[in-house]
């Protein structure tokens, strides 16, 4: 448990809500993916918390997860035309990225966190 403050599920939740993940205070991030300085309550610098690739790595991950078998579904059961299928798929997976994209690092900072707590 890090820190006696909940372990890993409570630091990733809070990180997922882009809270601090030491003690669940809002404000981790500065705008769409810039990590804040440091934790206004208790202080933890976030800058030290990096989650460089790991988090656009996860998000790919989960997205691919979710557009490719509703691609296949999709191909399966009417075969629409690639132009229709493109316009719709495309977007989709952009918009989709950029969603879970914050969410994700949040998760990562917060993981990492956990991770070098005694």
């Amino acid at each position: 448990m890090p820190n006696g403050n909940g372990g890993w599920l409570t630091a990733m939740r809070r990180g997922l809500r882009r809270c601090c993940p030491r003690c669940g205070e809002r404000g981790m991030f500065l705008g769409y993916l810039k990590a804040a300085e440091h934790c206004r309550r208790c202080g933890l610098e976030f800058e030290t918390i990096r989650s460089d690739d790991v988090a656009p790595y996860f998000t790919i991950l989960i997205v691919g997860h979710v557009v490719a078998p509703g691609v296949l579904i999709s191909e399966q059961l009417a075969s629409p035309p690639t132009w229709l299928e493109l316009s719709i798929v495309l977007p989709a997976t952009l918009l989709l990225t950029l969603a879970l994209l914050p969410f994700v690092k949040g998760t990562v900072m917060g993981a990492i966190w956990a991770s070098k707590q005694p």
